[in-house]
C-alpha cells in the first residue's frame, strides 16, 4: 500500500486480518479437495489391490476345484493352499483344502480344518459329511453315525441336494459293514420313501435291503424298479433272489427265468433257478397234484434221505437214565423202509406226514453234522424250512 508521495505504507493490522480471513476459505477448500482426492486415490489403489488378491485367490481356488473333481489330490492341495495365501479365512477355500487332504488320506490335518469350519457353521452339510468320513476312516463309528445324520438333515445349497442322498447311502454302507442291520433297515426305509419310483435308485435300495436281510422290502423295491424297466437283468435277478429267500418259490421261478433269459451268463441266477425248480418238483404239499404224484414224490424224498444217511455218518447218542430215548435215524429209516411204498403211501396222509417228518429230520441233522447239502438234499432241506411247524 502506497501513500500520497509514493512511499510504501504498511496497512493497518485489521486490514491484514481481514485479508487473511478472506483468503482462508479458499485455502481450506483447496486443502479439502486435495485430501479428498488423495483419499479417493488411495481407496482406488486399495480396491485394485484387494481385487487383484481376490482374483488370484479365485484362480487358485478354481484350479483346485478342477483337480479335486479329477481326483488329482496332490495338485489340489497345492492350489487350495495358494488360494488361502490371498484369503486365509475364506470358508470355501478351507473346505476345498480339507476335501483334498481327505483324498490323500491326511485325515489328521483335514480334521483340524473341518472342526474349525464346523465351529463356524455346524449346520453345513458338506462339513458334517466330511467329518463323518474322517470318523469312519478312524473307526469312531458312533461319531461317524452322528455326523452322517447331521449331514442328512443339514442345510444343502440349491443344486447340491443330491449330497443328502449320498450321505444317507454312505451311512447305510457303514451300518451294514458294522452289522447294525436294524438301523440300516430303518435308514433304508426312510430313503425309499424319498426316491419315488426311480428305477435305478429302487434297484440300489433293493440290493441294500438284501444285504440287510430284509427280503420282503427288497422284493418290493425291485418290483417298483421293474415297473419302469421290465427287462433289467439285475432287478430281475434281485427279485428272484429275494423271493427265494422268502420261500416264495413260484415267484422266484418267474423272476429267475426272466433273469436268465435276459442274461444267460448269470450263473448265480441259473443255479438258483435249478434249486427253485427242484423245490417245486419235490414238495409233496404243493397244490394241484394228484395222489399218484404225491406218493411218488414222497417215495423219492425217502430214498434221497436214505442215501444222505449212507454218505453222512451221524453219531449215535447214548440214552440217559430217565431221559428221552436216543435217536438213531438210520434205524428209524430202516424200520420205515418196508412201509414206504407207492402203494401204501397213496391215499394214506398219515403215512405221508410221518415219512416226510422223518425225511426232514434226516436232512436237518445231516446238514448240521456233514455240512450244507446240495442237489435234492438241499431242496428237501428248503422244503423242511418251508413247512416247519406243520
Amino acid at each position: 500500500m502506497f501513500g500520497a508521495y509514493g512511499e510504501e505504507v504498511t496497512p493497518p493490522r485489521h486490514f491484514q486480518l481481514r485479508f487473511y480471513l478472506r483468503q482462508q476459505p479458499v485455502m481450506l477448500s483447496v486443502l479439502f479437495v486435495l485430501v479428498v482426492g488423495f483419499f479417493v486415490f488411495v481407496t482406488g489403489l486399495s480396491r485394485i489391490y484387494y481385487a487383484q488378491r481376490q482374483g488370484l485367490g479365485s484362480r487358485w481356488f478354481n484350479r483346485g476345484v478342477a483337480d479335486l473333481n479329477g481326483s488329482r489330490f496332490t495338485a489340489a492341495v497345492t492350489e487350495f493352499r495358494g488360494a488361502l495365501l490371498y484369503s486365509r479365512d475364506d470358508f470355501d477355500y478351507q473346505l476345498g483344502l480339507a476335501e483334498a487332504l481327505m483324498g490323500l488320506r491326511h485325515t489328521g490335518e483335514a480334521s483340524a480344518y473341518l472342526l474349525n469350519l464346523w465351529d463356524r457353521e455346524p449346520d453345513n452339510g458338506l462339513v458334517n459329511l466330511e467329518l463323518a468320513r474322517v470318523a469312519a476312516q478312524q473307526g469312531r463309528i458312533k461319531e461317524a453315525v452322528r455326523y452322517y445324520h447331521d449331514a442328512v438333515y443339514a442345510t444343502w445349497p440349491t443344486g447340491k441336494e443330491w449330497h443328502r442322498r449320498d450321505a444317507r447311502i454312505e451311512l447305510i454302507e457303514l451300518l451294514l459293514r458294522t452289522n447294525d442291520r436294524a438301523q440300516a433297515q430303518a435308514e433304508l426305509i426312510a430313503m425309499s420313501e424319498n426316491v419315488g419310483e426311480d428305477p435305478t435308485q429302487q434297484e440300489r435300495i433293493g440290493e441294500m435291503f438284501i444285504r440287510a436281510r430284509d427280503y420282503e422290502r427288497a422284493l418290493g423295491a425291485y418290483r417298483i424298479s421293474l415297473k419302469s424297466d421290465r427287462r433289467s437283468g439285475a432287478a430281475l435277478a434281485g427279485a428272484g433272489y429275494a423271493a427265494f429267500q422268502l420261500g416264495a418259490y413260484s415267484q422266484a421261478q418267474h423272476y429267475l427265468e426272466m433273469a436268465v433269459t435276459e442274461d444267460p451268463k448269470d450263473k448265480t441266477s441259473t443255479q438258483l433257478l435249478a434249486t427253485t425248480e427242484q423245490v417245486l418238483q419235490m414238495d409233496p404239499y404243493r397244490r394241484a397234484i394228484t395222489g399218484e404224484q404225491r406218493s411218488r414224490i414222497v417215495k423219492r424224498a425217502f430214498d434221497v434221505a436214505g442215501q444222505r444217511l449212507n454218505r453222512c455218518a451221524l453219531p449215535t447218542s447214548t440214552p440217559t437214565p430217565g431221559g428221552p430215548p436216543s435217536e438213531n435215524l438210520s434205524e428209524e429209516w430202516a424200520t420205515a423202509k418196508p412201509k414206504v411204498t407207492k402203494e401204501r403211501l397213496r391215499g394214506n396222509p398219515d403215512l405221508i406226514d410221518s415219512t416226510m417228518e422223518l425225511v426232514f429230520r434226516i436232512e436237518r441233522q445231516t446238514s448240521a453234522v456233514c455240512g450244507p447239502p446240495t442237489g435234492d438234499d438241499l431242496a428237501l432241506l428248503l422244503i423242511a424250512k418251508l413247512h416247519e411247524g406243520m
